[in-house]
């Protein structure tokens, strides 16, 4: 069995190298038929270092990036090929295929970047860390209460920008000896600003219920997926009444480690689309796409899992339900909203119609949602995290000038005493 295995895995890193090789190619071949990088240009870079299976943490960034760029221009340094060819193919901001280091220091010489952007907390960070004079910012891809959101890696960074007073609570409480006044800055959620898209669908008088599971996680800590556990059932027992409309979301990794997941994925799928055969008015829709907004603000009610997703529907200021993991070693953290949610347990996923309409008429359970939706977000009026976002770029780029004009005089200092020394050394000899 080892030497099968073995087997597998070479063939799965050389068919990883072809794939990596052929991505490489389309990618330098696309930048060879664009306009040059303008040199000194760029101000503001996003530092990417995964591949096509990530961009999900990239896309949500498209938009406010996009509206930041008509201040502070914009780009991604993409380091892995098969992450730049996607970008290279949407609406992402200009992107730079900087694969190695020599490839990233060339870039940068010709550039004038002063604020560096993350979304996540890839290894090969710290290959961009080692360049100083310059502020590097913890952006992350989501807002939640995942144990990923108190990591002590945050430490590695100049400043974070969170989303409002319950993240700034959380990394108070675990990282010992942070700043979080000064190196956390509070900025909403600006990708709400942006919630938009074209509906698949005609809307009706049917509740609309997004169901949007993440994957199934990589150590038991991490197994917040729903799919295996409650997904089946709630989302037939939705397509059953004739009066709602399921929006399927899944993770895009969902099955990469369980293939017991993947497939409860696939026979949901394959059940909205019977659905929708034996009635077309259903419109039941399986959304695999790459944008994300539409979903959020269409729904009645939203199903999601312990993720990022709770939080960016809490950002529409909507009715929510959030699954209660299956795996008692999934580490759920109670002091945030996970505290005052509307749990939905596995063995309530069958009668899900009723716990819906319980969260769209109980005016105690909307109410409970506005307190943490000004909790974890604060002012959520359209706009005003877009201005928190923009400032907090701002206020970096004016701390960059601070100290930026200290070092000046700090050197004009020295090479004032070293020309000094020189001039004794001269009238004594």
């Amino acid at each position: 069995m080892g030497v099968v295995s073995d087997g597998k895995k070479a063939v799965g890193l050389v068919r990883k190298a072809v794939r990596n090789r052929s991505a490489a190619h389309d990618v330098r071949r696309t930048l060879a038929s664009r306009p040059q990088h303008p040199p000194f240009h760029y101000r503001v870079a996003v530092y990417f270092a995964d591949g096509a299976v990530n961009m999900y943490q990239m896309r949500q960034w498209y938009k406010p990036l996009a509206e930041l760029a008509k201040t502070w221009p914009v780009v991604v340094l993409s380091r892995a090929a098969t992450g730049a060819r996607v970008m290279l193919s949407e609406d992402a901001p200009p992107v730079a295929f900087v694969p190695t280091v020599r490839d990233l220091e060339r870039f940068l010489a010709q550039q004038d970047i002063r604020v560096v952007l993350y979304v996540n907390q890839n290894t090969r960070n710290f290959q961009m860390f080692r360049y100083g004079r310059r502020w590097h910012v913890f952006i992350n891809h989501g807002e939640s209460d995942k144990m990923y959101m108190t990591t002590n890696q945050y430490k590695a960074y100049d400043y974070a920008l969170v989303a409002g007073d319950a993240a700034r609570e959380r990394l108070s409480r675990v990282l010992w000896d942070y700043d979080v006044e000064r190196r956390a800055i509070e900025i909403g959620r600006p990708q709400a600003d942006h919630y938009s898209g074209t509906l698949p669908y005609r809307p009706d008088d049917r509740t609309v219920v997004l169901y949007a599971p993440t994957w199934e996680g990589d150590r038991p800590s991490a197994h917040y997926g729903s799919v295996l556990s409650h997904g089946e059932a709630l989302v037939g027992a939705l397509l059953s009444t004739g009066r709602h409309r399921v929006i399927y979301r899944p993770h895009p990794r969902s099955g990469v480690v369980n293939a017991e997941y993947g497939a409860a994925n696939r026979r949901i799928i394959a059940a909205l689309a019977a659905a929708n055969a034996a009635d077309p008015s259903g419109q039941h829709v399986y959304d695999d796409g790459p944008e994300l907004g539409w979903q959020l603000s269409a729904a009645d009610v939203a199903i999601v899992d312990i993720s990022a997703m709770v939080y960016d529907r809490l950002a529409a200021d909507k009715p929510l339900m959030i699954t209660r993991p299956a795996d008692p070693a999934a580490a759920i953290d109670t002091h945030g909203y996970l505290s005052a949610c509307e749990w939905l347990d596995a063995s309530a996923a069958p009668a899900i119609v009723a716990e819906t309409e319980r969260v769209l008429a109980d005016p105690e359970a909307v109410a409970r949602l506005e307190r943490w939706v000004r909790r974890y977000f604060g002012d959520t009026t359209p706009g005003a995290a877009t201005a928190r976002f923009h400032g907090a770029i701002r206020h970096l780029m004016e701390e960059w000038d601070r100290w930026y004009a200290q070092s000046v005089e700090e050197t004009d200092d020295e090479d004032r005493e070293q020309d000094e020394a020189e001039l004794d050394d001269a009238l004594e000899g």
